[in-house]
């Protein structure tokens, strides 16, 4: 005797050799011998033997009319040998019911399986939605191994133009696109960068960096969104001096000033000014929103994508020429440097002048400073002075006389690109740095005395984090430490500007110390400004490979770090050298570059020589 039964969800036929009330021992016609429950034979028969009859069913399956077998069965549930014997008329033979039972089994958006054996018709509606959906995916399969053949011929499908960077960077990974894309991949062995680039997808390896940037953390595009004009600036208390800035000429978000009053008494005020859009951005307002979500100007060789609209920058940033609210930091200070007191106001401070490093630094520098026949300039008495007592505070600090370091200025004009030095720590960065260090420090401590919530950077056994209580900042040599000078271009800094207002005019402040919104800002805060420092690195190590480029370098000096590892010498490059000798931390070598990657940014550094210590 023979039977078909279900195993594994597959129909089967095979030899019954033992047959017990719940249990048969089957024999399939492979001769594999398996146990199989009662309950899952579906028909037994007397012949032919199993092989002939699968394979006699599976050619009468193929002739039978599904559609036609859906319209017969009904709107009731049944059992398959029912429906074989109302299809061929008559009992059937084995292989019939076997026929009519593969048709069923092999047919699921036509029949729901019931049961063993049972089965009921769909729907109208949902075998015709079944049958849509069929004709759905067999155009779409067609439609991708159509793109799957024209992206190995090296071609770039005419829909893929839109999404080239989404599907690089960010793919949705059901679209059919990416599955076409990573079939080719598949067949080609490239990576789908790779072979995007191959089909000409990638004109601009600046603009594949910069969309990468953008898919990840400005989802939305870049651009503001339509948002009602700030309010302007309220009535402020009248500043009594002209103050400066000093940044360098692509600074549109000037947060810092300065001014400076000589008395008789040898004694000196100096001010310290401070953008203040706290003043027009509402707490919780749309402008405000967008702040918190964007937490940080992002900075670039050759732009940039700030953290506020330019109307609100326009109506805030220390402009010269013009009276600009301000937070300011009232320093009394003795003829011998030591300070005297401080105070804290918001009030409407005149901009004399915005001084511009790529002007001030020919004439403000350490060989000109107390140099009698050196030039006159603007502000020269009120720099000066501004400096001896950055010396002073810097002293204080116990970091005087500190290692120099290079900076490095990228300027990108018509896709070429300029690298040049600064020296870190020259007057001007000392002057600027140390003001900002004086006053980040004394209005943290002024929110500590307070006891009013603040935004504090902390550093202790090397590592630097954001915290929420003051705490001390070792590499600074401070008790404490809250960015506040930096409010256009840092959410935080316009968070800390919120409480020191408060404080300052005695009022309520915005955030106490268990506001969740601070805890959710810090967060944020750290993750974005650490995703943006990143991109900045990525590019400029980019433009620097331009720059080898541009300028045709093929042999350079670089410095060694430590093992393989080197940094080329007048750019902030760091690379891993092969084929050197054993070489020690400090040593100079000359490499060989070559096999420039613009889009793994990276390339082929070998050893040529050792050089004479510097």
């Amino acid at each position: 005797m023979y039977a078909y039964y279900e195993e594994d969800g597959d129909i089967k036929a095979g030899t019954i050799l033992t047959d017990n009330d719940s249990s048969v021992q089957m024999e399939s016609q492979f001769g594999k011998r398996t146990k199989v429950k009662a309950a899952h034979i579906l028909l037994r028969f007397a012949a032919p033997a199993p092989g002939e009859a699968m394979e006699t069913a599976r050619r009468l399956a193929g002739e039978i009319d599904t559609d036609f077998l859906w319209e017969v069965a009904g709107a009731d549930e049944f059992g398959f040998a029912d429906i074989a014997a109302d299809y061929y008329g008559k009992t059937p033979s084995g292989p019939e019911a076997g026929a009519v039972l593969l048709c069923l089994h092999t047919a699921p958006i036509y029949f729901y399986k019931k049961g063993k054996g049972r089965y009921k018709a769909a729907p109208a509606d949902a075998l015709a939605a079944a049958k849509a959906g069929l004709e759905r995916k067999a155009r779409e399969a067609e439609l991708r191994a159509e793109w799957v053949a024209q992206l190995k011929s090296g071609g770039l499908p005419e829909v893929f133009a839109a999404k080239v960077f989404e599907l690089a960077h960010k793919p949705d990974k059901n679209s059919l696109e990416y599955k076409a894309l990573i079939d080719a991949c598949s067949e080609t062995g490239l990576s789908p960068v790779r072979l995007l680039d191959k089909c000409g997808a990638i004109p601009s390896s600046h603009e594949f960096h910069l969309q990468a940037f953008l898919l990840e953390n400005f989802p939305k595009g870049a651009g503001f969104p339509d948002l009602a004009a700030p309010p302007p600036p309220p009535e402020l208390l009248a500043g009594d001096a002209p103050a400066f800035s000093i940044d360098d000429a692509a600074t549109t978000e000037i947060d810092d000033a300065f001014s400076v009053i000589f008395r008789d008494d040898g004694s000196i005020r100096v001010g310290i000014h401070i953008a203040a859009p706290a003043l027009g951005i509402a707490p919780g307002s749309d402008l405000d929103r967008l702040a918190a979500t964007r937490l940080s100007t992002v900075y670039m060789p050759g732009g940039k994508i700030t953290m506020l609209p330019e109307n609100l920058v326009n109506q805030y940033t220390l402009a010269e020429n013009r009276d600009c609210a301000a937070l300011s930091l009232y320093v009394e200070v003795a003829s011998d440097f030591s300070i005297q007191s401080l105070s804290t106001q918001a009030d409407t401070i005149r901009i004399a002048a915005n001084l511009r490093h790529e002007t001030l630094e020919p004439l403000f520098n350490e060989d000109t400073i107390k140099n009698p026949a050196a030039p006159d300039y603007p502000f020269r008495r009120e720099l000066e002075w501004l400096w001896g007592f950055a010396c002073h505070l810097e002293a204080a600090r116990g970091k005087a006389d500190q290692v120099q370091r290079a900076d490095y200025i990228f300027k990108v004009a018509d896709d070429r690109v300029q690298i040049s030095t600064r020296i870190r720590g020259n007057p001007i960065d000392k002057l600027v740095s140390e003001l900002m260090i004086l006053a980040n420090s004394r209005w943290g401590k002024l929110l500590a005395d307070h006891e009013v919530a603040g935004m504090y950077r902390a550093q202790s056994q090397g590592k630097v984090r954001m915290t929420l209580k003051p705490a001390p900042h070792e590499g600074l040599g401070l008790e404490c430490y809250a960015w506040s000078t930096s409010p256009l271009r840092r959410y935080v800094d316009l968070i800390n500007q919120r409480q020191i207002l408060a404080v300052a005019r005695e009022e309520k402040p915005v955030y106490a110390g268990n506001d969740p919104m601070l805890f959710a800002a810090m967060r944020d805060f750290e993750l974005a400004y650490d995703a943006y420092n990143d991109f900045q690195r990525k590019m400029e190590r980019y433009w620097c490979l331009r720059w080898l480029m541009q300028e045709g370098i093929q042999e350079l000096n670089a410095a060694v770090l430590k093992e393989n590892l080197v940094r080329f010498e007048g750019l902030p490059y760091v690379a891993r050298v092969t084929g050197a000798p054993a070489i020690n931390p400090g040593e100079r070598i000359r490499v060989a570059v070559s096999d420039f990657d613009l889009l793994d940014v990276e390339l082929t550094c070998r050893y040529l020589a050792t050089l004479p210590a510097a």
